[in-house]
């Protein structure tokens, strides 16, 4: 069992294939392959088995796996360590794991604070599910990971950052042109949009939409199952459905105006902003900088929904919030 087996293995699982697995390690598919197949000659043991264009981790699979990415987190946070003991700033890195809808203007004006101070420190930035995102953290590929919800592994630490709002969003031609609504009756015959059940996960966005349809008194809503927020989005443009999102993850769309925002004032759907990161894991001195600065953003993220002050209205299609290029 070598590094560069266990290494393959963790990326594999994490990423859901080999292609995929190959493009992130930059090595060739063929190499990947024959990592693996190694790996499972000498443990006699098969990791993987296909489903459909996918793979998914066998019982030998999901035995390994948190011992590899214990082990893979192990080196790396050796490498890190020797980095800040020995006082070397040549090379030093803050890797740094973030869910896409998340590269809202408060954490990417905390990226930019830092940056700006700490000049000999370089940012590799990587986006993700959430679920991919504590993945890189157990495994050590990031020194810290900011996500939705509360990670409940209890090698993870959370940190709560902030939260943020979910609107109703609509097609811009939708037959509702009100601005804002009293409650989401008027919508109780739409389909909407939501991402697939999490059993166990109360906080998860498809409960989320479950209890805010239900607790308006819409009764069996039509729900179609999406598990893209790219797709879900062009669904809606299109006219298929509507959904509840975070501005952030709408703001060129709001732009071009191919999408709108109905208020619900009624309505108070929010979900929580954390960082993660290992409990028993190296913490670089470059990863706790980071977090000081975030801290002096917080403030912005906890009292502001995406740019907009508590009180505000949100951003129309076309309009422009401050901090937004």
């Amino acid at each position: 069992m070598t590094l560069d087996e266990i290494e393959a293995f963790v990326c594999i699982a994490e990423v859901g294939g080999f292609t995929e697995a190959s493009r992130r390690l930059h090595r060739s598919q063929p190499a990947i392959s024959r990592r693996i197949h190694e790996l499972e000659h000498s443990l006699d043991a098969v990791l993987f088995e296909r489903v459909g264009r996918r793979v998914a981790l066998t019982d030998a699979g999901r035995a390994l796996l948190p011992h590899g990415e214990a082990a893979l987190a192990a080196i790396r946070d050796g490498e890190r360590a020797v980095r800040d003991r020995a006082g070397q700033t040549r090379g030093l890195t803050l890797r740094l794991a973030i869910v896409g809808t998340l590269a809202d203007s408060h954490i990417v004006d905390a990226l930019r604070a830092f940056t700006s101070r700490f000049t000999e420190v370089s940012v590799d930035l990587r986006t993700a599910t959430s679920r991919e995102v504590s993945a890189l953290v157990r495994s050590g590929e990031a020194d810290l990971g900011l996500r939705y919800h509360p990670d409940p592994d209890p090698k993870l630490e959370t940190i709560p950052i902030g939260e943020e709002k979910l609107y109703v969003v609509v097609p811009a031609a939708h037959r509702i042109s009100a601005h804002r609504l009293p409650d989401l009756r008027p919508l109780q015959d739409e389909k909407w949009l939501g991402f697939p059940a999490e059993p166990g996960r109360e906080g998860s966005f498809r409960n989320l939409l479950e209890r805010q349809l239900t607790g308006s008194g819409i009764a069996n809503p039509s729900i179609t199952t999406v598990d893209s927020l790219t797709a879900q989005k062009r669904l809606v443009e299109a006219g298929l459905g509507v959904a509840l999102m975070p501005v952030s993850s709408i703001r060129e769309e709001l732009r071009l105006g191919s999408l709108r925002i109905i208020e619900v004032p009624s309505m108070n759907a929010r979900i929580p902003v954390v960082a993660v990161r290992r409990v028993t894991g190296y913490q670089t001195q470059a990863a706790a900088d980071f977090l000081k600065i975030l801290a002096d953003h917080i403030p912005a993220l906890y009292h502001r929904t995406n740019g907009t002050a508590s009180g505000e209205k949100p951003p129309r299609a076309g309009s422009r919030t401050k901090g937004r290029r």
